[in-house]
């Protein structure tokens, strides 16, 4: 699983973006509001955090295509194992990320 966050205006494309291409089984976009760290100053947005469901395997694919249509300079990607779940949930991510 992988989260990411971004502008109101670029998730929903970015999320499109990975379900197409079957680099995610599924997109979840949720309205956050981050505070953090840049170029020296504290600053808060508005964002949207997508929880990217899919495979170890296709993780540097992944980075890479958000990479590409992202346009923060340094925008969140983290990976986070998933370490259990409901097994047929877990299949279906599996089979449309083949």
């Amino acid at each position: 699983m992988v989260f990411c966050t971004a502008p109101a205006g670029e998730a929903e494309n970015l999320a499109r973006a990975l379900v197409d291409a079957r680099l995610a089984a599924c997109v979840n976009v949720a309205d956050v509001r981050s505070c953090f760290w840049w170029e020296g100053a504290v600053s808060t947005e508005p964002e949207r955090l997508l929880i990217v469901k899919t495979q170890h395997r296709l993780l540097d694919p992944l980075i890479e295509r958000i990479r590409g249509q992202h346009t923060y300079d340094l925008p969140e990607i983290i990976a986070i194992p998933i370490i259990g779940g409901y097994g047929p949930y877990l299949n279906w991510i599996r089979e449309e990320t083949e």
